[in-house]
This record gives structure tokens, sequence and C-alpha cells, in this order.
């Protein structure tokens, strides 16, 4: 059955998976291997119970392998092609090419495409919030004076302004090349004219500044009339990573070789699992369509669990741990959600 083949009850719980983001120096999955994420995305499929996963990254070949990888296994596909550090418009051709890439697997007929345009564009790529990498942009969003300074707030504005200017031009360049549905995955501070989508989609976490809000926030989005999809949601598995939401994954120090975590973080798998059942409950509250876990693994983030200073893991949004070695070991959550899905397909 669809992600979305009824409304307004949502159903069972899809998932993230990472094919790999390549920006500031680093891969988040820079052992990708298309056997293995045939393997993968086999265990959303059958272990996890989901209907749909959600491929993400910035290798468009990549992209295509785990996409034909995820409708073999018999999932629906949200391919979403992820541009980083582009000028708008480089990251329009590419996605354009991209929904070329997704149109070929929506036309072999083994179930449902839909093309995610992009993902947080306003933060990810350039020509709209100050700093030259996402990393500079990241950490001006991250900073409280953005949001307060009235000088701040007005540059702010005016960046997001631009970041609607260029919308038409990126829906026009996806739907030349894609026949089915298409959507954009939205910062929850991203003002999008939903009226040229076909669904409305935004990475949707809660955290302790915005839980009084967040349903609101995201029940608002129904006025277009259209389906709201949660393509992200998802949390740490650390104690205090609810509390940080979509910014618990900023506690790992790069400045240091190897990478080491910024404090002493106490590892609580329970952290993921009351985060799920939490925000499923909201969603069916405001009856939201779908909803993506963030994410199958971190897959650059290995689990170290004899290191506690270098167990990146920690950092991770994960239903499964991998070790140096390329393990896979799934964490509470990973259960628990396939329990959910059992209960709710």
């Amino acid at each position: 059955m669809s992600l979305l083949a009824t409304l307004p009850s949502m159903h069972a719980i899809g998932v993230n998976y990472d094919t790999g983001l390549r920006y500031d120096g680093r891969d988040t999955h820079e052992r990708f291997d298309a056997d293995v994420a045939r393997q993968d995305l086999a265990v959303i499929a059958n272990e996890l119970r989901a209907p749909a996963v959600r491929v993400s990254g910035n290798d468009p070949d990549r992209l295509e392998a785990a996409g034909e990888a995820a409708l073999a296994a018999g999932l629906d596909l949200w391919f979403s092609p992820v541009p980083m550090d582009l000028e708008p418009d480089a990251f329009i051709a590419f996605l354009a090419d991209c929904a070329g890439r997704a149109e070929k697997l929506r036309q072999s007929g083994r179930g449902e495409v839909v093309l995610v345009l992009g993902c947080e564009l306003s933060v990810f790529c350039k020509g709209f919030i100050p700093g030259g990498t996402s990393g500079e942009r990241l950490a001006v969003m991250a900073d409280p004076a953005t949001w307060t300074d009235p000088a701040k707030v007005t540059e702010l504005q005016a960046g997001l302004a631009r970041w609607g200017d260029v919308q038409q031009q990126l829906v026009s360049a996806g739907r030349g090349a894609f026949g089915g549905r298409i959507t954009y995955a939205a910062g929850m501070w991203e003002d999008v004219n939903w009226d040229l989508f076909d669904i409305v989609s935004v990475d949707a976490y809660r955290d302790a500044a915005n839980r009084a809000t967040y349903a609101d926030e995201l029940r608002a989005r129904s006025k277009w009339g259209k389906p709201v999809v949660a393509t992200e949601f998802g949390c740490c598995a650390y104690r205090g990573a609810a509390d940080r939401g979509g910014t618990g994954w900023m506690i790992v120090n790069r400045s240091v070789d190897p990478p080491a975590l910024n404090g002493a973080f106490e590892r609580r798998e329970e952290e993921q699992v009351e985060y799920l059942y939490a925000l499923v409950e909201e969603f069916d509250r405001i009856e939201l369509a779908a909803a993506f876990w963030f994410s199958y693994a971190g897959f650059g983030l290995p689990h170290r669990p004899d290191d506690p200073a270098h167990d990146l893991d920690l950092s991770s949004y994960g239903l499964v741990a991998v070790g140096d070695d390329g393990e896979r070991t799934p964490k509470l959550v990973f259960g628990k959600l396939a329990e959910l899905n059992g209960k709710r397909s």
C-alpha cells in the first residue's frame, strides 16, 4: 500500500536512507556499495516493515543505484537529491538531471516514485544565507542573534526572499523531466510556495525550543489542501538528545584528528524510542499524511563502545549503529519501529 494511499490516517512509518553527502571535505557514506545498500533496503522493507524509503545524497549514480534497489525490495521510492554548496543555476541544473533519473525509475512501473526537489536549499546551497560553506551557514542559523538582532533578521529575511524567487524555476525544471508527483524537503524556517508542488513536505524536528508550537506549525501546513509529510523526524541516542532535535548531531569536534565528541554524553537508546512514540502520536493527532524516520544509519559516525570519547554514533540518528568494520547493530528503536509498523501496516 502506498505511503499516501489513504488520508487522513497515517499508516506505517517510512525511513530515510543516506547514499552519501559530500561537503566540507567529507562524505557521510564513504564506503557506499550498491550490493550492501541493496541488503540495507531489504531490511527496511522486510524487517522494519516500512512502506517507503526516502533515498538521499548528492551523487546521482549512487542515488539511482539505491533507488533501483528500493523498488526491487517493494518499497515506494522518494528520490531525494540533495545539492550542497551550489549557486542557484548550478543546483537547478543538478536537480533537473536527477529528475531525469527519477523518471527512468518511475517508468519501470515497480512502485510509486516521488521526486523530492532538494532539501533545505536555503542553508545547504549558496545565495540565501550568509556563509561560503554549509557549515558556516548552519552556524549562522544556530546563532540566536540571527533571529533577534534586527539587522541580522533583515539580512536573513532578504536571503529567504531570494530563495522564494527561484522556486518557480526549480519546479519548472523538475516537471520538464519528471512526470510523477514532486515535493521539496523544507526546513521549518523556510517559506515555500506549496501551490507549485503536489505534496507539502517538511523536515519536522521537535526540540525544547519549539515543543509548545510544534504541532500547530505542522497543522498550519494543511491550509494548501495537499498531503502534509514529515520528510525527516528523529533524534540521537543520548540523554538530552530529544531536547536538541535537529541539532543533536552537533556534538562532534572535527577540528581534532580523529574527530571526537565535544563533551561527556550518556548513551540512552530509550531517548529515540520515546521520541518516536511521542511524535507519531502528534502526527496522528494532527492527521499528518506520512512521515520518515531519520535515518537508517549514520554511516560516517562509527560506533565505538569501548572508546566513549570517539563513539561518534552518539551523534547519529540511525536505527542501526555502524562499526568501523561496517557491521550494523540494531538499536532499541529499530525493534520498536518494526513493531509499530507491524501494527499500522
